[in-house]
This record gives C-alpha cells, structure tokens and sequence, in this order.
C-alpha cells in the first residue's frame, strides 16, 4: 500500500485522526515503568470525567462509586468482557436488538453460555416499549437488559432514556454497548441509570484501535469475582489488578494509549460531550440536507438518524453500482462504508472523526462528480416503503 494524500475515513471507528493524536504516539513507553502506571490512572480518571460532565445532578452521580476498566482489543472484546463478568452464571439477560450489534450481544452471551433471550426489531426499528415490558412481564427469571445506544448498522439513535426508565421500573440491571456514541451523544446518569457501559479508544474521543473500556458501578463490579468465562476477559481480575498495582494484567497497548490520552485533551479542548456533539451534528446536518438535494434517501426517519453515521438507500438508477461508487469516492480521498442491512441496500457516511463542514462539503462534491462518472442521473432509491414504515413508528 502507498501512503499519499490523506484520505479520511467516513466509518464509525477507525476513523479519521488528528496530526496530534497521531504524534502523541511516537514515543516508546515500558509497560512497567511508573510514568505508565500514572498514564493508565489519568486515562481512567479522565474517561469518568466525561461521565460526569452532562450529568444534571451531580449528587446522584458519586465518581467514587463508579470504576473505569480499560480492556485490550477491539471494542467487541470489551464487550465481551462486560457480558462475561456481569451477566450472573445463574442469571439471563434480555437483548433488545435492531442491527447486528444487537445480535453480536446475544451471541456473545450464548457463546458465555448465559441464558439469554432477544427482543429483535430487525434492521432499523427502534425497540417497542409494550414488547420489552410485557416481556419483563412474563419472564421473572430475567436479572439483566442490554441495549446498543448507537447502531451503527442502521445509523439508529436508540432511545436509552425511556429504556433505562422502563428497565428500573423493573428492579433489573442496565448493560449499555455505547461503543459509538459515548462522548458525543450525552448521557445523563440522573435520568439514565446503568450499571455498566462500553466503549472503545478509536470511537467519538477520536483516538486508533487497540483497547476499550467498561464504566461500572463499583458495587456490580465486587459481585463478579470469579463470574467470568474467560480469564483475559476477567473485568473483575483487570480492575482489581490495576487497583493494586496501576499496572494492566497482560500486555497494553502502549502506543494507542498515548495517543489516546492526547485525543482526551482535544475533546476536552472542544467544549467536551457538548462540543464534539455540535460538530457531529452540524457535519450530519449538512450531508443529509446535500445527499437529499441530490436525490438520496435516508434510511431513517429523521427523528432516529444519529450524528455518528447515515445509512442511505440505492439509487433505483441502473447505471448505480456500489462497488464503482465506493472506489470512485476512494479516488477523490473518501472512505466509505457499505450497507450492513438485509432488508434493504444501504451504505453509510460516517459523520464522526477529525471532519468538519467543510470537509463534509467536500464529500458532496465527490458524490456529485462520482455519479456523473457512472452516468447515474437519478439517485432517488427504488422505493420508499421501508422509511415510510419507520415513520410510522413513535417510541
């Protein structure tokens, strides 16, 4: 592969990265050494703090009751390691599902051998409030809800409010994937109650793949001691390892840790949460407005469109091939992401990383001249009844 002119990454993780992140990355640093030790109990002090900074009610969220668990790995791994530690052995979670990060849930707990049962929406609707509670109704055997804040198959901003509501009125136990949204898209702990959420270095703090992390009430964390399938996954035996020692179990990323230290102070530059959400919402105002302008359509109703990516539907043209698009936008410097849905073609612009609005007109140019290159002269999509369902829908 030849590195030439920059390309920016239109997914949702890897994405682009700024020129700090990535210098922040060309020193060595010993594992063992203590100035790491410092660096991983900054990081962890630093990721609770996001937390904390869209919380309306400071008393009701004690930074002393919560533990930050980074975990290497892709975000799945963390996941994974959420899933394995806190779902009991004796337990059975309910997965509410609308995209395949939903059904990786469940198959992470069927692989855990947990007992485990799927409220599943398909590709794109939000969950049904009357189907989670009748189900919580029916099955008191249930100890633990999860729920993905932002599907990024779909691009679908899951309501995890009213969520989280319903599932305290039930006395179970929130696990929240917030792998994509969380430090962009608020989350309130007075109003959204959780014990335990998950994310992953390379998301919306804008940092490269190599770890994630699990948030976790302290209290759930002690009653997971020996719960685990997995013993590298062991959230309780990292925690409680890097409490004793600062030090990680088995080898850190070392280098992605640096640099994701550095992107925490550039979100924390950015006006924090509150910041990074208005340049991703302004850069998804601006594709979704231009893509409309060109014929496009979104796969979602507005009201459940996420600021972390879009999914939009095939043009009906037949000059439209996808595969031709996606190398034309390469060649204009755009990465982009294709369609993960199998109810209707798609494929997705991420509105997340190091882009603005100016870039994001850019990438509408680069759409424009890639559908005249493949001589498409509508990219109005061969129907509109999926979206025209989903707008019937109401949460």
């Amino acid at each position: 592969m030849k590195l030439g002119k920059k390309k920016y990454l239109l997914t949702p993780g890897p994405l682009t990265t700024s020129l700090k992140t990535k210098q922040a990355m060309l020193s060595d640093v010993g594992s063992w050494d203590i100035d790491f030790r410092n660096l991983t109990k900054e990081l962890r002090f630093k990721i609770l703090d996001i937390l904390s900074q869209t919380c309306s009610n400071l008393k009701l969220f004690n930074k002393e009751n919560f533990a930050v668990v980074p975990i290497q790995g892709s975000g799945t791994f963390s996941v994974e390691a959420m899933l394995g530690s806190l779902v009991p052995k004796n337990g059975k979670a309910l997965v509410l599902s609308n995209g395949s990060y939903g059904k990786r849930c469940y198959e992470i707990l069927r692989y855990c051998k947990r007992s485990v049962e799927i409220i599943d929406m398909g590709d794109f609707l939000p969950p049904d409030p009357l189907l989670i509670k009748k189900k919580l109704n029916s099955d008191l055997d249930i100890t633990n809800v999860v729920l993905v804040h932002c599907e990024t198959s779909s691009g679908i901003l899951n309501p995890i409010k009213k969520i989280s509501q319903i599932v305290k009125s039930y006395k179970k136990s929130l696990l929240i994937d917030s792998m994509s949204a969380f430090g962009a898209i608020p989350i309130d702990y007075a109003e959204i109650e959780f014990d335990a959420l998950v994310s992953s270095a390379n998301k919306c703090i804008e940092g490269v793949p190599g770890f994630g992390f699990v948030l976790v009430k302290q209290s759930v964390l002690e009653k997971s001691k020996y719960n685990s399938h997995s013993l590298s996954l062991d959230l309780y035996n990292q925690w409680k390892y890097m409490e004793e020692t600062g030090q990680w179990r088995f080898t850190p990323p070392t280098h992605t840790i640096l640099g994701f230290l550095s992107a925490l102070n550039q979100h924390k530059l950015e006006g924090g949460v509150l910041g990074r959400l208005n340049r991703y919402e302004t850069n998804k105002n601006i594709l979704v407005e231009g893509m409309r302008d060109l014929g496009f359509e979104t796969l979602l109703n507005d009201k459940w469109i996420s600021p972390i990516i879009v999914s939009f539907l095939y043009p009906a043209d037949e000059n439209f091939d996808f595969e031709i698009f996606y190398n034309l936008m390469k060649k204009q410097n755009f990465i982009i992401y294709p369609g993960k849905l199998t109810v209707a073609d798609t494929f997705r612009i991420g509105c997340i990383g190091q882009i603005n609005n100016n870039i994001m007109k850019k990438v509408l140019k680069a759409v424009k001249v890639s559908l005249s290159e493949m001589k498409v002269k509508s990219a109005t999509p061969k129907n509109s009844i999926i979206a025209e369902k989903l707008k019937l829908k109401s949460f």
